[in-house]
């Protein structure tokens, strides 16, 4: 008998949504991820959960309706991650028509009915705070509802839903060679020790690394696909509205202006095909005067490419040839035959459709062995167990029950924990309850909990995944806190 039915080969998003859906199902399943989990593009998306005006601009309604299908469950299951905003979009005669942009809200409108946020509508940018940040010429914009996601932090509470339904996550865990058969004989290096598991399936979603992973480790044919590098560019706040702003660029495409953490905007993407190592993928300099560019034309306060704080790059798969558009949905094939146990791939997509997405492909299982019915679409991530229209009481409850804490740092950490923040402040009356501070906000007790809850190895791992204090945290405060995860190993 095997070890386990089902070995996912990867911990980026769609890892670790298929590990939660198989594990859900009564699968036995292991994830093996060589890094850290979501280290890779899923740590650098846009952060939007939405239809995506681009697809309907392309008429794809179909899709969009079933991305704003998804937004709605996002919405219910994850209300600490996934937060409504506004979208502005300020409407002039250079780009696309205002007639046409109107008629892409209203049907944007009819395909969403049932989602419960605003309607889009018509603002005047001359008096309205969404005209307080942009240059003089916009006097329209168009107002819709979509959605914001801490992407990395949706990783992480995946593979921790994983886990609590019974999946096994090993971060730091390289397969490096596979034998197939009636069933998969997988030889791993485990944190530098050698290991050999066996499975009845296998999922290749190791993202960029699917073709190389195909054909070195797993010795089968690599699926013809071409690399997209998707980048945007972190900058100081440019606006105090809580609206994102939606640019129309000269050459066509939309670009994305979203408040981040508090004191920076995130402006993106720009893409383009890539070749290389995505292990060493780095935004271009042309990449950064090119977000940079797209955002003068729009906002008063001008940015320079001096001003980037961080930029975020990903290498994402798409079918091949190259040159065919984007796939939002993501691909995924089934090779089995006759004494060959079963192979899962996929690779590419949107963070919108990634449970959609691992709910088909272990459902494309279910021929090899029984399982359960489908799930995930009813049950909240871990601490996402409120409505998402009582974020703020949340918040409320959170200050009154522990005092010390001011707004912001509670708004932190219910967007992170939602209402498990009380497994990491537990009985704390005053801060120092909760052990050494690293910065004005993280804590010892978080630190511990990260490590211990969520696979947290190295301070990146805290930094930049976890969280993002890496934007405000000092240089002193980081040697202490490599020096604290040193000690509690």
């Amino acid at each position: 008998m095997a070890d386990y039915d089902l070995a996912i080969i990867g911990g980026g998003l769609n890892g670790v949504s298929i590990a939660r859906d198989a594990a859900g199902r009564g699968l036995r399943v292991i994830l093996l991820e060589q890094g850290d989990l979501g280290a890779g593009a899923s740590s650098a998306s846009p952060r939007l959960i939405h239809g995506d005006l681009a697809d309907l601009e392309r008429r794809h309604f179909l899709r969009v309706r079933s991305a704003l299908a998804e937004r709605d469950i996002w919405l219910r299951i994850a209300p600490h991650l996934v937060r409504p905003m506004r979208f502005a979009i300020p409407a002039h005669s250079d780009e696309r028509p205002i007639w046409q942009l109107r008629s892409w809200l209203l049907l944007y409108d009819r395909l969403a009915s049932r989602s419960g946020l605003p309607p889009s509508a018509t603002v005047d940018v001359t008096h309205h705070p969404v005209g307080n940040a942009l240059k003089r010429p916009f006097g329209t914009a168009f107002e819709y509802s979509d959605c914001v996601v801490d992407d990395s932090r949706l990783v992480i509470l995946t593979a921790v839903d994983a886990a609590a339904h019974g999946a096994v996550i090993r971060t730091g865990a390289r397969c490096t060679r596979a034998e197939r058969g009636g069933e998969w004989r997988l030889v791993t290096i485990d944190r530098g020790y050698r290991q050999v598991i066996t499975a009845r399936a296998v999922a290749n979603a190791t993202g960029a690394w699917t073709p190389s992973v195909a054909e070195t480790v797993l010795r089968t044919s690599p699926p013809k696909v071409a690399a997209v590098q998707m980048s945007q560019i972190v900058v100081r706040r440019l606006f105090d509205s809580d609206n994102i702003y939606v640019f129309q660029n000269s050459d066509g495409r939309l670009i994305f202006a979203s408040p981040y953490e508090r004191d920076f905007t995130l402006i993106g993407t720009a893409s383009h095909a890539f070749k290389g190592d995505p292990a060493i993928i780095a935004m271009a300099a042309s990449d950064v005067a090119y977000l940079c560019d797209a955002a003068n034309r729009y906002f008063r306060e001008r940015i320079e490419t001096v001003d980037v704080v961080r930029t975020l790059s990903g290498a994402n798969m798409v079918p091949s040839p190259a040159g065919r558009r984007y796939q939002r949905d993501g691909a995924m094939t089934l090779d089995h035959g006759r004494g060959k146990a079963p192979l899962i791939t996929v690779f590419g997509g949107d963070v919108t459709t990634s449970r959609l997405r691992a709910e088909r492909a272990v459902s494309k299982l279910t021929p090899f062995y029984p399982m359960s019915a489908r799930w995930t679409a009813m049950a909240p991530l871990p601490g996402g167990d409120f409505a998402w229209s009582r974020f703020d009481d949340e918040v409320d409850e959170v200050r009154e029950r522990w005092r010390f804490l001011g707004e912001e740092e509670a708004k932190r950490l219910v967007a992170a924990y939602g209402s498990n923040v009380k497994e990491i402040l537990g009985d704390a009356r005053e801060r120092s309850d909760l052990g050494p501070a690293f910065g004005a906000e993280l804590t010892g007790a978080e630190l511990r909990y990260l490590m211990q809850k969520e696979w947290a190895r190295f301070p990146d791992d805290i930094l930049w995944r976890r969280s993002k204090l890496g934007l405000t945290m000092g240089p002193a405060d980081r040697e202490a806190l490599a020096a604290f995860m040193a000690a509690s190993r």
